[in-house]
C-alpha cells in the first residue's frame, strides 16, 4: 500500500476522532485544506464517499464507519510498534513482580536486589515468596524463580543456576560422633533432610574423582520441610543435614558450619536447576531481560569465583 494512502487513512482517523477537520488540523500541525485533501484521496482511493458534509459538520456514511474502524485499527498498531521499539531500546522500568521459593529468595536472591535496583533506578521491584506453584497469568507475575530438574510445558523459562545439595554440620557435632570418611558413616548420624515430594531417606552419591556411586538408606529420624530450619538445626549441634548449597553459604562462609563428605556429590533427586520462568511473548519486556540477565551473571560470577 502507498505511503500516501496510509497517510490518508491516519488523517481520517484523525478527522472523525475529532469531530472537525480544523480541530483535526491543529492536532496535525497542518491545514485544514491539507487535511481535507487527505481525506479526498482516500476517498478516491476507495471509491466511494466516507463523509457527508455540510457547511459546518459531517456525518458518516456507513462505508466510513466501517473504513475508520479498520484506520483506527491500523493507527493504534502503529502506535504499538513504536512503543515496543521505545521500550526494547530504552532502560527497564516500571514495576516489576517476582516469585520465587521462600529459602532461595532469603538466601540468594535478596541480597542480589539492591546491586540491580541502583543499575536501573527507575526499576521498582515487587517480591513474593511462596514454596507453591505461582500462575503467572491470574496472579500478574512477571518472573517466577523455580527449582526443577525439568518443567512443564507451556512456559518460556532460562536457566539461572544449578542447585547442587550439600552435606554439612557444626564443627561440635563431628568433635563429638566423628567426621564421616564414606556415606556408609551416615547411617551413624543423626542425619538432617527434606521429607517431602520427592525428597526422602533413600539416597544417592557419586564420588567425584572417579564416579563411583553408592545408593544408602537414611533413617527418618528427622525430616523437615524447610532447608532454613535444617541449616539451623544443624549449626545448633543437631546433626548433618543435607541442604541446597544456597541455603548453607552464609553458614559455611562463617564457619558455623562445614563440608561433610564434599568429595561426594549428591544425586537425583536432591539435585535441580533454578529457572526463570515467565509467560512465551514475541516481545519480552526490557524489565524482564534485564532481571534475568542479571541473576544469570551474577550466577556465572559465583561460579566462577
Amino acid at each position: 500500500m502507498p505511503v500516501a494512502q496510509l497517510n490518508a487513512m491516519a488523517v481520517f482517523a484523525r478527522v472523525v476522532e475529532c469531530g472537525s477537520f480544523s480541530a483535526a488540523a491543529r492536532e496535525l500541525g497542518m491545514t485544514p485544506s491539507a487535511v481535507s485533501r487527505h481525506v479526498t484521496r482516500l476517498e478516491a482511493a476507495i471509491g466511494a464517499s466516507l463523509l457527508q458534509r455540510t457547511t459546518r459538520a459531517f456525518t458518516l456514511t456507513e462505508l466510513g464507519q466501517a473504513v475508520h474502524a479498520a484506520c483506527a485499527r491500523m493507527v493504534a498498531a502503529a502506535q504499538e510498534v513504536s512503543t515496543l521499539a521505545s521500550d526494547h531500546g530504552g532502560e527497564p522500568h516500571g514495576v516489576l513482580r517476582v516469585s520465587a521459593p521462600v529459602v532461595f529468595g532469603q538466601a540468594w536472591l535478596a541480597p542480589r536486589l539492591p546491586a540491580l535496583l541502583d543499575r536501573f533506578p527507575a526499576l521498582d521491584l515487587q517480591l513474593t515468596l511462596a514454596d507453591r506453584l505461582v500462575d503467572l497469568v491470574e496472579e500478574g507475575v512477571d518472573v517466577a524463580i523455580r527449582i526443577a530438574r525439568e518443567l512443564a510445558p507451556g512456559l518460556a523459562a532460562r536457566p539461572i543456576r544449578a542447585v547442587r545439595y550439600r552435606l554439612v554440620a557444626a564443627p561440635g557435632w563431628l568433635a563429638r560422633h566423628g567426621t564421616p570418611a564414606e556415606p556408609a558413616a551416615l547411617a551413624g548420624h543423626r542425619c538432617l533432610y527434606l521429607g517431602y515430594g520427592a525428597f526422602g531417606e533413600r539416597w544417592s552419591l557419586r564420588r567425584k574423582r572417579d564416579g563411583q556411586t553408592v545408593a544408602l538408606r537414611i533413617p527418618p529420624k528427622v525430616t523437615l520441610n524447610n532447608s532454613a530450619a535444617i541449616v539451623a538445626m544443624a549449626q545448633a549441634g543437631g546433626g548433618i543435614g543435607l541442604v541446597p548449597d544456597f541455603s548453607a553459604a552464609a553458614a559455611l562462609a562463617s564457619g558455623s558450619l562445614v563440608p561433610v563428605l564434599d568429595e561426594w556429590e549428591v544425586l537425583e533427586p536432591y539435585v535441580g536447576t533454578a529457572f526463570a520462568v515467565y509467560t512465551p511473548t514475541r516481545h519480552l519486556a526490557p524489565k524482564v531481560r534485564a532481571f534475568i540477565d542479571y541473576l544469570v551473571a551474577q550466577a556465572a560470577l559465583e561460579t566462577s569465583g
